[in-house]
């Protein structure tokens, strides 16, 4: 790959925050095989128009391989072959796009409210030729019987775990679970959620370390698994009368197929 384009400077942003994306490191060329020139690709967009737009910080650049597409890539590692995907909040792609380019094999959604962010997303996934890959706008707590039920959500640096779980647990399907991106708080978090996990279903939740062979310090991960009624007792009502009013105005559900 040639050198890469430095990041264009903004309006009143004073030289020294201009950064220049670094090549690939060791791990990457490890971690997504044939689909890195797909990833630099994107890791470029990542630099250029996703300084430009706002959607990731100029001092970001230097480190957008390990901190950002290597973090994120690792969640391949405990998301199962074949199943449909939700990133809630997925922002500039993250994890979303990273997984996309390495599991061919899932059906993933990039859920994002704003405006900007879903055009970002889209014009990614087009030059990618992401096909496996919707770009939903919209709030997750909107989604209910307009998002087809998925296998797994992902998630990363969006909200507090008891947040983020309201709004990614109801849009699982039975014994689906929640993948959280989180930090050293992860376990002071499960604690503080415990009571609004149970309220939502989750029926077993664990703290792990992933990724040990390719990002140092390794990814820490929140796994929230439900049993039979996602969102609990309080979404059960509420996913009826969003399907009902959905089949009333005949709107198919978006998001993918589902799969058994």
């Amino acid at each position: 790959m040639r050198g890469r384009p430095p990041v264009t400077q903004r309006s009143g942003e004073p030289p020294e925050e201009q950064a220049v994306l670094p090549p690939a490191p060791e791990a990457a060329h490890k971690a997504f095989g044939d689909s890195l020139p797909a990833v630099e690709r994107y890791a470029e967009l990542l630099a250029d128009a996703g300084v430009r737009r706002g959607l990731l910080g100029p001092r970001e650049v230097p480190r957008l391989w390990e901190r950002h597409l290597l973090n994120c890539v690792v969640l391949s590692e405990v998301v199962p072959e074949g199943v449909t995907v939700c990133d809630v909040g997925s922002g500039a792609g993250l994890p979303g796009i990273p997984l996309a380019l390495v599991r061919p094999d899932l059906e993933i959604t990039l859920l994002e409210p704003l405006l900007r962010r879903t055009t970002f997303l889209q014009e990614v996934v087009e030059l990618l030729g992401l096909d496996h890959v919707t770009v939903l706008r919209g709030r997750a707590e909107e989604m209910l019987g307009t998002l087809t039920p998925v296998h797994v959500v992902t998630a990363r640096a969006v909200a507090p775990l008891d947040r983020l779980a309201g709004w990614g647990v109801p849009l699982l399907r039975p014994y689906g679970e929640m993948v959280a991106l989180k930090g050293d708080t992860a376990e002071d978090e499960v604690r503080a959620a415990r009571d609004a996990l149970h309220k939502l279903g989750v029926v077993e939740t664990t703290v792990e370390q992933i990724g040990r062979e390719l990002v140092d310090p390794p990814s820490t991960v929140v796994r929230a698994r439900v049993g039979e009624s996602p969102g609990g007792v309080r979404f059960a009502a509420r996913r009826v009368k969003a399907e009902k009013a959905a089949r009333a105005s005949g709107r198919s559900t978006r998001g993918g197929r589902r799969r058994r």
